[in-house]
């Protein structure tokens, strides 16, 4: 696990952010972007799935 340097008020908000993240996505990633052992910033994205419709066939 890597240790990171923040104060702890804003790592407590950083570890919130991301569960709240966590709990609120179906399909997606959530990408954590850490520079000089801090967590710089979080991203999340989502993916939306549609059920596919069978294409009728064409007939004249």
């Amino acid at each position: 696990m890597i240790s990171l340097s923040l104060n702890g008020h804003l790592e407590q908000k950083i570890y919130e952010n991301i569960k709240k993240m966590l709990e609120s996505i179906k399909y997606g990633k959530i990408q954590i972007t850490v520079h000089d052992s801090q967590i710089t910033q979080i991203e999340k994205v989502e993916k939306y799935h549609f059920p596919l419709r069978k294409k009728q066939a064409f007939h004249r």
